[in-house]
């Protein structure tokens, strides 16, 4: 019996920290929108970061998404940005959401207004 418990306790996967959103910005040009977001994560390198952001509507339609290509152990919090978004026009809030490769997507949204 004690060796079953220790398999179960092995097969648990580990729960890192999910990816926090510090800030968002957004602007608009012309019929194309630009995100940026600032993210906090306890990167620890190439087996557990930070490594995509993504804008949805507020259904949860992805509108656009930006891949993190590497980790940012050094660089706490970070900003990056995504261009050519397009929002339908009568859109006045977006949701941002993090995501890190242990974890993935974030349960937490950052939702943002749009003017």
């Amino acid at each position: 019996m004690r060796y079953l418990i220790l398999t179960a306790f092995l097969a648990t996967p580990v729960l890192a920290d999910p990816p926090t959103i510090e800030s968002v910005s957004a602007s608009r040009s012309g019929d194309a929108w630009r995100f940026d977001v600032t993210i906090r994560h306890p990167d620890t390198g190439w087996d557990d970061y930070a490594d995509g952001w993504r804008v949805l509507d507020m259904e949860g339609a992805e509108l656009g998404m930006r891949v993190l290509h590497h980790p940012h152990v050094d660089e706490q919090p970070f900003t990056r940005s995504l261009s050519g978004v397009s929002i339908p026009e009568d859109t006045t809030q977006v949701q941002i959401q993090a995501r890190d490769n242990v974890g993935g997507w974030s349960e937490d949204t950052t939702v943002i207004n749009l003017n």
